[in-house]
């Protein structure tokens, strides 16, 4: 009987970012990546954003960009390079449509990346 091999990290979503608007400007991919079965990280690559204030990361069920419902993933770690989210364990990622840098101080939209199959 064969062993059971290591589960290889798998890419679930992926979306591209898109400023909100002229002066909130980003570029970069962002990824949700099931590194073990039903454990999911966020994976943000060659990112660029235009720095604010309190900027945080969320998933949100809406493709459009934030909405009621999204789930915070923590602060924005960098405003340019690549980085990782962890996603909280038991979460559906098929449940949100797009990742979103968000300004909770004035509830701002400084970017979107709508979430697709890879």
């Amino acid at each position: 009987q064969a062993e059971a091999s290591p589960s290889t990290p798998r890419e679930a979503y992926r979306g591209t970012w898109q400023g909100a608007d002229e002066f909130h400007f980003a570029s970069g991919t962002a990824q949700i990546i099931e590194v073990e079965p039903g454990r999911f990280i966020l994976r943000v690559e060659e990112f660029s954003i235009r720095n604010g204030p309190d900027l945080f990361v969320y998933l949100s069920p809406s493709p459009e960009g934030y909405e009621d419902g999204a789930l915070k993933l923590g602060a924005l770690r960098a405003t340019d390079g690549s980085f990782n989210y962890d996603i909280p364990p038991g979460t559906d990622p098929s449940a949100f449509r797009s990742v979103v840098v968000w300004c909770d101080r004035f509830a701002v939209l400084f970017a979107t990346a709508t979430l697709g199959m890879p």
